[in-house]
């Protein structure tokens, strides 16, 4: 659903907010969690837990959210090319925000190590223990970090386009505050 709006609205743009700082930060445990054998690991692999479950939530409030209110147009002027890439790295962002947590949990289940997150709150395994199925799944799951890593990279880089070059309002639409001197943002 494309809005008439100006501006995504603020609990879009709340949740957008809040998810960058944790999917950057879960981006960066995962690095320490694989480059690490010291005490810290376990620390770290309850953190990664507990924020992938925060994360997988978070992304689906937010993708209900966006569906009941959409989201602003596009500029006019924007080529198309660079408006199916909007669309489809949205696409694989909303994908790899809810698919990673998902392909995580799966990976703990299938090795059957109890999934606790937040210190206490145990997850039922979503999978039967599989050593072969695990294995697939931790993969996928590193893998898949690197291309989370790299589509965040582009959405950063068109933000800052959009922000700095373009000029055009799209990074306006995200801002957490409005960058427009003089009119109210629409809302």
């Amino acid at each position: 659903m494309i809005g008439t709006n100006q501006r995504f609205n603020p609990l879009q743009r709340l949740l957008h907010w809040v998810m960058a700082i944790c999917i950057l930060a879960m981006l960066f445990i995962g690095v320490g969690m694989v480059s690490t054998v010291m005490p810290k690991y376990l620390t770290l692999v309850s953190i990664h837990k507990s924020l992938g479950i925060a994360i997988l939530v978070l992304a689906l409030v937010r993708l209900v959210v966006r569906l009941r209110y959409g989201t602003p147009a596009l500029p006019r002027d924007l080529p198309e090319p660079m408006k199916l890439a909007a669309e489809l790295s949205h696409y694989v962002l909303y994908a790899l925000m809810i698919g990673m947590p998902l392909i995580g949990w799966a990976m703990m289940s299938a090795e059957a190590y109890p999934i606790v997150i937040f210190g206490g709150l145990r997850l039922p395994p979503i999978l039967p223990q599989s050593d072969s199925l695990h294995t697939w799944l931790w993969e996928a799951h590193y893998y898949l970090a690197f291309a989370f890593f790299a589509v965040v990279l582009v959405h950063i880089a068109a933000a800052l386009y959009h922000a700095l070059v373009r000029q055009d309002g799209v990074f306006e639409a995200m801002a957490p505050v409005s960058t427009h001197r003089g009119a109210a943002p629409a809302e």
